[in-house]
């Protein structure tokens, strides 16, 4: 799936190593889960993109947050995930995140493993009457108005 043309206008005002890693993590995304729907949000504090098989936050597996520094990778439902060696951080009553700053150093089959038992705990809390789109779509949510990020 295209991201959303508005994306790279989102993410030009961050240094080029920060895009780029974005942009990595999500082709990483997109690539093990490629049934999942985009969803962006331009906010306040950070670029945020969620990933759900539906069109709504509700449905949302994973995401990533886009920092000046660096991206979080985030599990919506990260609480309920098998434990790991891969640290997830977070004091949240769900979501737990991995700070990441290299992709190189991203630890690639250990993060799939966890995206893809998301993604099974996000399918079977799907209700029957919401719709799972076939068609993937990169779609903006918001457009926050003002800016407190590059």
């Amino acid at each position: 799936m295209k991201p959303n043309a508005q994306l790279h206008t989102f993410l030009k005002p961050y240094d080029p190593r920060i895009r780029e890693l974005a942009l990595q993590l999500r082709t990483f995304i997109t690539d093990t889960v490629p049934q999942a729907n985009e969803l962006i949000w331009d906010n306040y504090n950070a670029v945020a993109i969620a990933y759900s098989k539906t069109e709504q936050l509700k449905g949302a597996f994973c995401h990533i947050a886009v920092y000046a520094h660096h991206v979080n990778f985030g599990f919506n439902r990260g609480t309920e995930l098998p434990s790991s060696t891969l640290g997830l951080k977070g004091k949240g009553k769900h979501i737990r995140h991995l700070k990441v700053t290299d992709f190189q150093t991203f630890p690639k089959p250990e993060v799939e493993k966890l995206l893809l038992r998301a993604v099974a705990l996000s399918d079977a809390d799907l209700p029957k009457n919401i719709e799972v789109v076939s068609a993937p779509k990169s779609m903006v949510m918001s457009i926050s108005e003002r800016k407190k990020r590059p």
